[in-house]
C-alpha cells in the first residue's frame, strides 16, 4: 500500500500527516509555525524536521502558496517577506525563491518522489467530485484558488492578486487582517459579494469554500450564495495529498 506524506504550507503555519492510499490519515496531524525569514534552504529543513516526526512514507505531496509550475516556484507571496505575510519584502529572498525547483529539492532531501503544487490546488484535490467545472476558493491568510474541469486540474491563476476594487486585491479584500478588522458578520457579507462577482466569470457547476476561515462564514450569508456553493473542512489541505497525484493530468510527471 502506497503511503503519502502530505504537507500543507501556509503563511502562518505548516501542517503535515501521513495518508494511506485511500487518503485516510494514518498519523495525528502535526503543525508548526511558519518560520521567518524563510529562504528555500530553511523551508526544506523545516519540512524535513516535521516529516521526521511522522511515520515514513513512499512519496511526498507539498502544497505551498504562490504560483508553482511543474514543481518550480514562479512567485510566492509570503516566503519572500522578512517577518511574514504583509511585512516588508526582502529582495534577496525574492531572488532565491524565483525559479526555485522545489520539487527536485524536496525529492532529493526526502529520498522519495515529490509533487509540489499551489496549496489551494492540493486542497481542491481533497474535495472536488471530478465532474463539470469546479472552483475552489480557500480563505485564510489571503485568498487561494484552484480550478478543475472534469476532475483535471487547470493551469493555475493567481486570482488573489487580481484587483477587486481600486488599489485593492482579493488577497487584501478578504484576507485574515480584514476579517479581524471587520468582524465575522461584515466579512461574511463581503465573501458573499465576492462569490456573486465571480459567478459570471467562472460559471462553475460547484464552488467549494475552504481554508481555515471558511468555517467562520455566517449561515445566513452562506444560504444566500446558492445551492452550488459548499463549505468544506480545512483538513482537505492535507487529505488532498493523495488524490492530487491523480488530478494533475498530463501537466507533468512528478516522478521524473
Amino acid at each position: 500500500m502506497v503511503t503519502t506524506l502530505a504537507i500543507d504550507c501556509g503563511g502562518g503555519g505548516i501542517k503535515a500527516s501521513v495518508l494511506d492510499a485511500a487518503g485516510t490519515m494514518r498519523a495525528r496531524p502535526l503543525r508548526v509555525p511558519t518560520p521567518y525569514p524563510l529562504p528555500p534552504a530553511l523551508f526544506v529543513k523545516t519540512l524535513l524536521d516535521l516529516g521526521g516526526r511522522l511515520p515514513p512514507a513512499d512519496r511526498l505531496t507539498v502544497g505551498m502558496p504562490g504560483m508553482i509550475r511543474h514543481g518550480v516556484v514562479v512567485a510566492t507571496p509570503h516566503y519572500v517577506t522578512r517577518s511574514g505575510p504583509r511585512s516588508r519584502v526582502d529582495p534577496d529572498l525574492v531572488a532565491e525563491w524565483s525559479g526555485y525547483d522545489a520539487r527536485s529539492a524536496l525529492a532529493e532531501a526526502f529520498g522519495v518522489p515529490a509533487l509540489v503544487l499551489n496549496d489551494a490546488e492540493v486542497h481542491g484535490a481533497g474535495v472536488v467530485a471530478g465532474t463539470g467545472c469546479e472552483l475552489v476558493l480557500t480563505l485564510g491568510t489571503g485568498l487561494g484558488s484552484a480550478l478543475f474541469d472534469g476532475g483535471v486540474l487547470a493551469p493555475h491563476l493567481e486570482l488573489s492578486h487580481a484587483p477587486v476594487r481600486w488599489n485593492t486585491t482579493y488577497d487584501t479584500y478578504v484576507g485574515e487582517p480584514e476579517r479581524r478588522r471587520l468582524g465575522d458578520a461584515f466579512w461574511s457579507r463581503r465573501i458573499r459579494q465576492v462569490v456573486d462577482g465571480l459567478r459570471p466569470v467562472f460559471r462553475w457547476d460547484r464552488l467549494y469554500l475552504g481554508g481555515g476561515n471558511s468555517r467562520l462564514i455566517r449561515p445566513d450569508q452562506l444560504a444566500r450564495m446558492g445551492d452550488d456553493v459548499v463549505v468544506v473542512p480545512n483538513t482537505a489541505g492535507i487529505v488532498g495529498g493523495v488524490r492530487a497525484w491523480e488530478l494533475v493530468g498530463d501537466r507533468y510527471d512528478p516522478t521524473s
